[in-house]
């Protein structure tokens, strides 16, 4: 008999609304994670204070792990750490550098995470990946996916407005990651999986053209709703591939070229999304993210980051050594330095104004 079906992996619980975090021991024991309350909560230095005036009377037994930075060498620390005692499960409460040292460090001891995210920067709130600083930069790791996704309205609008807005370039970047996979597809039969396309482009497709803003709670549901549902997409295609093409390329190239002038991660893919589609030919689309980006007050391009022509032609030539065997509209041009050179000059004259 043929198999009919194919189950999907996703978490056992998401709850996107206002004062869901003061919810989470509840959460914990109706999921039968944890009844007693005995968990590890690994949050940063900057929320760590607010964090546990508001969980502490609902969490007495919580431990607090402070994760002083996003390296591997600190989730390494801190997964040794949490091996001395016996947790019911670990939970992250926090941005995507503290979420990604919690995925990593609840798969090295085995434990369940709960993704309690307190700003909207970023596509992993429900990845089955954890980018970490490494010796070589920055390394993505594979773990299991969070078994809960929360997302407080009220704790997210307390962020800095850049870590909320931020999270929709990284959406918006699905749709230039899902033209590159296609291309993959096209030139060397790269298998493209389409309920993974499905949930990606639904995902851009629900922030391209809203009107509304951050101030907006139903703005904000639905990229927090984007976000996750971006994280899903990776995970039913067994691949970053839906969300990261050559946008995430360049990205990944300024974080190793200029370290101390790296901004949010969602900014950086924003703007490399728009390159790619302008590379790509494809106008429309280039155009219409570009918009999008300039509506939420988004850098556009890498002027608006702060680089010069000749340090974007830079990156973009490094770019694919990020991802050795992706397949992008960078890989397929192979532009020689000279031919960079002139469509960087060109895209800066079209998207700068």
């Amino acid at each position: 008999m043929p198999l009919l079906a194919r189950m999907v992996a996703t978490p056992l619980h998401i709850d996107i609304r206002r004062g869901s975090l003061a919810d989470l021991a509840g959460v914990l024991a109706d999921q039968r994670i944890s009844y007693g309350g005995k968990i590890a909560v690994v949050t940063s230095a900057g929320s760590a204070q607010a964090m546990r005036e508001l969980l502490d009377t609902s969490l007495p037994k919580a431990d607090w792990v402070v994760a002083k930075d996003s390296s591997l060498d600190t989730a390494m620390e801190i997964a040794d750490q949490l091996r001395e005692s016996d947790y019911d499960a670990l939970v992250g409460v926090g941005g995507g550098r503290v979420l990604d040292i919690a995925k990593y460090v609840a798969a090295r001891v085995g434990l369940p995470m709960i993704s309690c995210a307190t700003n909207l920067a970023h596509d992993g709130l429900a990845s089955p990946v954890a980018i970490l600083d490494n010796n070589s930069g920055r390394g993505s790791y594979g773990v299991p996916l969070p078994l809960a996704v929360i997302v407080d309205i009220d704790v997210v609008r307390k962020a800095q407005p850049e870590m909320i807005t931020s999270g929709i370039g990284d959406a918006l970047s699905n749709l230039s990651a899902l033209a590159d996979w296609e291309l993959g597809e096209q030139d060397l039969g790269e298998y493209v999986d389409g309920l993974a396309v499905i949930m990606a482009r639904t995902a851009a497709d629900a922030l391209l053209h809203r009107e509304d803003s951050v101030s907006s709670d139903g703005f904000l549901v639905s990229l927090a709703e984007a976000l996750v549902m971006s994280g899903l997409a990776m995970s039913v295609a067994g691949t970053s591939r839906p969300c990261s093409g050559a946008c995430h390329e360049i990205s990944h190239a300024i974080d190793r070229l200029f370290p101390e002038r790296r901004v949010s991660h969602g900014m950086q893919v924003g703007v490399g999304a728009v390159f790619a589609n302008y590379l790509r030919g494809d106008e429309v689309l280039a155009q219409r993210t570009a918009a999008c980006l300039r509506r939420h007050d988004l850098p556009v391009t890498h002027v608006d980051l702060g680089y010069t022509n000749d340090e974007f032609s830079e990156i973009v030539e490094f770019a694919p050594q990020t991802r050795p065997g992706r397949y992008t509209i960078l890989e397929k041009l192979d532009l020689t330095r000279p031919e960079i050179d002139e469509r960087v000059a060109d895209f800066t004259q079209i998207f700068q104004g």
